[in-house]
């Protein structure tokens, strides 16, 4: 474990949110030189090299725990303000027993990665996306929540301090995730009157066990993912927990993961239990419109702008279960999972085969997305943010 000495913890305690009546986007651009200054001196304390790296079997990295060195924790103020953040060694937090969080589930997560480009740079992709995403949750779920800049600004800092973690390129990335949870007491049903933002971090290999070898999916129309009215459209913690039953089962019969329809009428998709689904039928791209019951993810939001980009017509809407079965190809998306091609799959007593390999749609799109977030493709969307 490296040490943090006392350099360091000045240098991050220096570092202090913006307060103009800028709003928190353009507040984040005006910062970004600045901060990029600052995070290279923060950066000196943790590294002897540019290519020293944990010690951690790369060749074998798998998706699960392996933490890295340094947490990030931030708590707001009485008044609902978040103060100044800091990195720590990572380890357990306190929690009281009647935490918000752990008595009424009022919590939401985010989930971001840092790519290693070729020549040992990290870079880290669309983070603004994420922060307004947990913005959007935070209300939904009554929270305090930091600003956009400070989210963006935490995570910055946690992967810089991480680096060592962050994997060579090919071999894994660096999954970063950002809490934010109702750490106050509370008994009566209220929001908690302190909330608490931490992030740590983890190296990670392919989320599913098949590698990068096609998922085979099961249509459950028995459990929901989510319902109208409900908060399936944010990352809130309780969305999690509830798929865990369907997805034990379909893993009990050879399946990767379920693919769940909408609670109202069981007949049209909605989403993998942690991903996004696209449809491919000829040049068209479908994918189920996120109105209210489906995450609007970061990666779906990325593979839409580059199929459009590439001459796919895609269209974003309710799409009927048949339309699935009579599907070319399937695949789906993720900040975990990236895009992952859809093998198969079983509705009921049927079973589907699509299109798959080297000159399917979703490896073409994958190629391109990951090119851009690794270096290997120029990002003229200004999508990464370079951590030096």
């Amino acid at each position: 474990m490296i040490q943090t000495n006392s350099g360091l913890r000045s240098l991050v305690q220096s570092l202090r949110p913006i307060t103009s009546s800028l709003s928190e986007i353009a507040a984040y651009s005006c910062y970004t030189s600045q901060a990029a200054s600052a995070l290279q001196q923060v950066s000196r304390p943790y590294s002897n090299s540019e290519d020293e790296y944990a010690k951690v079997d790369w060749d074998n990295l798998r998706f699960g725990i392996t933490p890295a060195d340094y947490m990030y924790t931030m708590k707001c103020s009485s008044d609902g303000k978040f103060e100044q953040g800091q990195l720590a060694p990572y380890g357990n937090v306190e929690l009281s027993p009647s935490a918000a969080v752990l008595n009424y589930g009022q919590g939401l997560y985010e989930g971001t990665k840092a790519y290693r480009t070729e020549d040992g740079r990290l870079l880290l992709f669309r983070l603004d996306q994420n922060a307004t995403r947990m913005k959007m949750g935070a209300d939904r779920l009554c929270m305090a929540c930091p600003s956009i800049y400070q989210i963006i600004d935490a995570v910055k800092q946690t992967a810089l301090a991480n680096k060592r973690w962050t994997p060579p390129r090919g071999k894994g990335t660096l999954y970063i995730r950002p809490l934010l949870m109702g750490s106050g007491p509370i008994l009566g049903l209220a929001p908690a009157p302190e909330y608490t933002f931490l992030i740590y971090a983890s190296p990670v290999g392919n989320y599913f066990k098949e590698g990068l070898k096609p998922l085979n999916l099961y249509v459950e129309d028995e459990f929901h993912r989510a319902t109208r009215g409900g908060a399936g459209g944010v990352k809130s913690i309780t969305n999690y927990a509830p798929v865990l039953k369907a997805m034990a089962r379909a893993k009990s019969r050879g399946f990767s993961d379920v693919l769940y329809l909408d609670s109202a009428n069981k007949k049209n998709l909605e989403e993998v239990s942690s991903c996004n689904i696209f449809l491919v039928k000829g040049n068209i791209i479908s994918s189920p419109a996120t109105s209210g019951t489906i995450l609007p993810g970061v990666t779906r939001r990325s593979i839409i702008e580059i199929a459009l980009d590439h001459g796919y017509q895609v269209e974003e809407r309710a799409i009927p279960l048949d339309e699935l079965m009579d599907a070319d190809e399937v695949f789906c998306t993720g900040t975990a999972v990236g895009v992952a091609p859809v093998g198969t799959i079983t509705y009921q007593d049927r079973r589907v085969e699509y299109n798959v390999g080297e000159e399917s749609v979703s490896q073409k799109l994958y190629s391109i997305l990951e090119g851009i977030k690794t270096g290997v493709i120029e990002d003229k969307k200004g999508w990464t943010i370079e951590i030096q």
